[in-house]
C-alpha cells in the first residue's frame, strides 16, 4: 500500500503559479513511477504529467508543456507539480497517484491515488 496527501492547491489570477506537492508513506516511494492527474467539474479525469522512478524522464499532456514541471525527490518521498502561466482551463481538482508503467496516460495504470488538491484559476 501507498498513502498519497497532496497539498499547495488554492485560488490564483490568470497568469500565476502554484507549486502543487504530494507527499508518500507506505511501500517504498521510489519503485513508482508518479504522475498528476485533473478533474474539472463535469469532466473525467484526465492525465497532465509523469515523472519515472528515477526523476530522469518526464511526460507531459500538450495543453501544459512549456508550464508545468514534474519533479520528485526520492530522499522526502514527494514529488511536485510546478504550475506556472495558469490559465483558468487550469481549474481543477489535481490528484497524484502512484504506478508501475511510465509513458502511459491511463487512469487504469495507476494504482494508488491522493484524495486531491483544489485548484482555481480566476480570469
Amino acid at each position: 500500500q501507498v498513502q498519497l496527501v497532496e497539498s499547495g492547491g488554492g485560488l490564483v489570477q490568470a497568469g500565476g503559479s502554484l507549486r502543487l506537492s504530494c507527499a508518500a508513506s507506505g511501500r517504498t516511494f521510489s519503485w513508482y513511477v508518479m504522475g498528476w492527474f485533473r478533474q474539472a467539474p463535469g469532466k473525467e479525469r484526465e492525465f497532465v504529467a509523469a515523472v519515472d522512478t528515477s526523476g530522469i524522464s518526464t511526460y507531459y499532456t500538450d495543453s501544459v508543456k512549456g508550464r508545468f514541471t514534474i519533479s520528485r525527490d526520492n530522499a522526502k518521498n514527494t514529488v511536485y507539480l510546478q504550475m506556472n502561466s495558469l490559465k483558468p482551463e487550469d481549474t481543477a481538482v489535481y490528484y497524484c497517484a502512484a504506478g508501475v508503467v511510465f509513458g502511459t496516460r491511463l487512469v487504469k495504470s495507476y494504482d494508488y491515488w491522493g484524495q486531491g488538491t483544489k485548484v482555481s484559476v480566476s480570469s
